[in-house]
């Protein structure tokens, strides 16, 4: 009988289906196909939702518009897509930005000046620089705190505290956070706002809402679209109120995608659920092979046993992404070396594209972070992050060996 790839890494390295997660809910390919695309919608009845270019739609009678009237404040292709992005989060609203940050600039316009903001340490570089430079000269203060400590949290709250922004797992350091305990402190503490980055994992491997939080963001940049040719936004969300808020600054702010950006990124929801299998399955494989090589010295994956919260990342998700991050045994020379030796991986900033990519977070997505708190998180030059694609793996594995001989 021949023994198949997946076969081999199942027995040497323990693989399990699951892992030990929550099981994925059904439906979840059905909705990615489905959801919005009815062909009732048009005229033509295309099972491919057509992708709509015009700025501005015709009014059968001044100020009495069929739906849309200008491109900025709805279009038929983005539309589509934002209904589909909240259906597979289970939430009832969905808006597009023309990017990540973008997502993340319109939210923070819901607060005001004097108003204040608690934030994971360990966030996105782009966050943190948007935090620390942009946001604060607006009167609007944010205070970064180890998530992982729930009471850290809890003491950080301040009377104007009114969002709390947290990324599950953190990135680069992958920490994983309590949802459900963030939310019930935000709820019982007052109008706490509780956002949620979501990019690591997709609705496919963890849906924010079903535990508490208000809103759910996405660089849909990364894992939704998955092809390295978008660069979007994206926010889901509940609350009617919510939504109406957020959908007057999408207006009101323009941060909008284009159409065929909407389009792409549609497209590619369809096949989500098969990829984010394949990139869980082979970073898993990955991962428990780099905790055994003698060069590195911690691999920081929420599927391993290994990991501090393990069991936390069990009771909220159903498994992890392709990315993830570790330490080896030498310094900035060898992290140098190490990635300029690599021959299937690229060495790249971003994440969750169908192609693997390796970085230094310490000089390269984190580098806008201060350097004493780069120190403090332990971002150090010997932390390189891994987004691992949909190459075979094995030929991962041999990349990532050959690349350790040429380092070390």
């Amino acid at each position: 009988m021949k023994i198949t790839l997946y076969d081999f890494f199942h027995a040497k390295f323990g693989l399990m289906a699951e892992n030990g997660f929550l099981e994925h809910r059904p439906g979840f390919a059905t909705l990615a196909i489905h959801a919005g695309q009815e062909p009732e919608k048009w005229k033509s009845a295309s099972v491919v939702p057509p992708i709509v270019t015009s700025t501005t739609f015709k009014q059968p009678a001044p100020a009495e518009h069929t739906g849309f009237e200008y491109g900025r404040s709805g279009n038929p292709t983005r539309n589509t897509l934002e209904e589909c992005l909240a259906a597979l989060d289970g939430g009832k609203h969905g808006l597009t930005f023309a990017s990540g940050l973008g997502a993340t600039t319109t939210l923070v316009a819901l607060l005001s000046t004097g108003d204040h903001i608690i934030s994971s340490d360990d966030v996105y570089g782009g966050t943190n620089r948007l935090l620390r430079q942009v946001v604060s000269r607006m009167g609007i203060e944010t205070t970064f705190v180890d998530f992982s400590d729930i009471k850290k949290v809890s003491s950080a709250i301040r009377e104007n505290t009114r969002m709390i922004w947290l990324e599950t797992p953190t990135n680069p350091l992958l920490k994983v956070v309590d949802i459900a305990a963030i939310s019930k402190i935000a709820k019982n503490r007052g109008n706490i706002i509780v956002v949620v980055d979501n990019t690591f994992l997709t609705p496919y491997l963890q849906r924010p809402l079903d535990f508490g939080a208000d809103i759910v963001v996405y660089s849909l940049t990364k894992y939704m679209n998955g092809h390295s040719d978008v660069i979007m936004g994206a926010a889901i969300v509940n609350d009617d109120s919510l939504e109406a808020r957020l959908r007057f600054l999408q207006n009101a702010m323009g941060v909008v995608p284009s159409p065929m950006d909407c389009y792409l990124v549609n497209r590619s929801l369809k096949t989500l659920a098969l990829r984010m299998e394949q990139h869980k399955k082979s970073s898993l494989v990955i991962a428990r092979w780099l905790e055994k090589h003698p060069k590195v010295t911690q691999v920081l994956h929420p599927g391993l046993n290994s990991h501090l919260q393990h069991d936390l990342a069990k009771n909220q998700t159903h498994g992890h992404s392709g990315v993830f991050s570790f330490y080896h045994t030498g310094g900035l020379q060898e992290s140098r070396r190490f990635l300029s030796a690599l021959k299937v991986f690229i060495l790249a900033e971003s994440l969750g594209g169908y192609e693997s990519l390796a970085e230094l977070p310490s000089v390269m997505t984190h580098a806008s972070v201060p350097a004493e708190q780069r120190a403090e998180l332990g971002i150090t030059d010997s932390l390189i992050r891994l987004s691992v694609g949909l190459e075979d793996t094995e030929d991962l594995v041999d990349d990532l060996d050959q690349a350790f001989k040429v380092a070390f």
